[in-house]
């Protein structure tokens, strides 16, 4: 199973992170297209998850020439409990790029392409985060499956 490099929406672009991206993001260096306030804390985070060529890896979310923020899985899909191939996302966007429907976009540029190679996607949310719990519930996460322990929900989008 693989996803295409880029993924694009009408107004985005969802390049997978290179080599000199994670580069940059781990050093602290800064690369001439990124928003001032990226990397966040979260990209770094995410940036420890990077492997060379891999689909399912750290994206950027880009508007025009700038990266706003990232999206991605936290590896590839594996069998679920009842044999469904099931894949983790992550998003997060800088915070004035917040409240425009970006991560709800791009979160559904990369919903297009796992239903089309069945498989289904979960992501955790701190159940505070009312803006990242509105994203994952209009782009279908409704089956609720409780808490992972450290306070984060965990939600799962059902395959269409």
């Amino acid at each position: 199973m693989s996803l295409p490099d880029p993924v694009r929406t009408e107004r985005l672009v969802l390049p997978l992170w290179t080599a000199a991206d994670v580069t940059a993001i781990r050093t602290g260096a800064r690369l001439p297209r990124w928003h001032p306030d990226f990397p966040r804390e979260d990209d770094r985070d995410a940036a420890t998850l990077w492997q060379e060529h891999d689909p399912w890896g750290p994206r950027s979310v880009v508007r025009g020439a700038t990266v706003l923020g990232s999206v991605g899985f936290f590896g590839p899909p594996e069998a679920a409990g009842d044999g469904v191939d099931e894949a983790e996302v992550g998003f997060g966007l800088v915070a004035e790029a917040r409240g425009w429907g970006f991560a709800t976009e791009a979160l559904a540029g990369l919903l297009a392409h796992t239903d089309a190679a069945g498989v289904r996607v979960r992501a955790r949310v701190d159940p505070g985060n009312r803006a990242s719990v509105r994203v994952l519930a209009t782009s279908g996460f409704t089956e609720l499956r409780g808490d992972d322990g450290e306070g984060q929900l965990v939600l799962a989008r059902p395959l269409r």
